[in-house]
């Protein structure tokens, strides 16, 4: 518990510092020519993948796995990950997130599409469950004071800061709620009703920090943080393999 508490916090500390690093440089101090548009743009997908990064943080502290024997730790981190990435309340998402683990895949899962399985009609519904009035009227004060405050541009506003939020949006229903909860021709394997990707563990960092490749390991083992699921899946299979 010590040793994952430990890699886990360490982790979400590089990940906070990173993201806070691109964000205030890009708000704030950002001058923009022909030669700083490139940098942007990598930027703007390493901030994009860094807000992916933050969720998960947030998610690992909503089934205790970032601090396990430290639960004011697990949510004052969970807490301000969301706040970072995009005003989101944790005492929102919290009982939210844990009705999907319950009722994976079928009524009463958040997560879940309302009836239409296709991508844009699910991710709309999977939006609207999420975001929420307060959010925005956190993220407009938050704007104002950018503006009014400190002398920020809207534009870069939204460039180093809207743009890599929704992109992380995207990021994580596509590829940690659409791809592993939809049906396919193949049926699921158990009442989680969820499918491992097919892919190695790189692109599964790179797409969802693993919560894709191995979104049913996952939902086995809701206490493994996100770092430790490919360990997981070489756990679960070298037990099969001793059957």
């Amino acid at each position: 518990m010590r040793r994952q508490t430990l890699i886990g916090v360490s982790l979400s500390v590089a990940i906070v510092v990173t993201w806070l690093a691109i964000h205030i440089t890009g708000i704030f101090f950002w001058q923009w020519s022909v030669g700083t548009l490139p940098i942007a743009i990598a930027l703007i997908l390493v901030q994009t993948w860094l807000s992916t990064g933050l969720f998960i943080i947030a998610h690992d502290a909503m089934h205790g796995a970032l601090a396990p024997t430290h639960p004011v730790l697990n949510r004052t981190i969970g807490t301000l990950c969301l706040s970072l990435y995009a005003c989101l309340s944790y005492a929102a998402l919290l009982p939210q997130h844990h009705l999907h683990h319950k009722h994976a895949g079928r009524h009463g899962d958040p997560d879940f599409h309302g009836g239409d399985p296709r991508l844009a009609a699910w991710f709309l519904q999977f939006f609207r469950t999420y975001y929420s009035h307060g959010q925005i009227a956190r993220i407009t004060v938050m704007a104002l004071i950018y503006i009014f405050g400190f002398g920020a541009s809207l534009g870069n506003i939204v460039v180093f800061w809207a743009v890599p939020a929704l992109g992380a949006v995207g990021q994580l229903f596509v590829f940690g709620t659409w791809l592993p909860h939809r049906e396919r021709e193949a049926p699921f394997v158990d009442a989680h009703r969820t499918h491992s990707l097919r892919v190695g563990p790189l692109l599964s960092l790179l797409t969802c920090f693993h919560f894709g490749g191995y979104h049913h390991e996952h939902h086995l083992s809701p206490g493994t943080p996100w770092w430790g699921l490919p360990a997981r899946r070489r756990a679960i299979v070298g037990r099969t393999d001793q059957r």
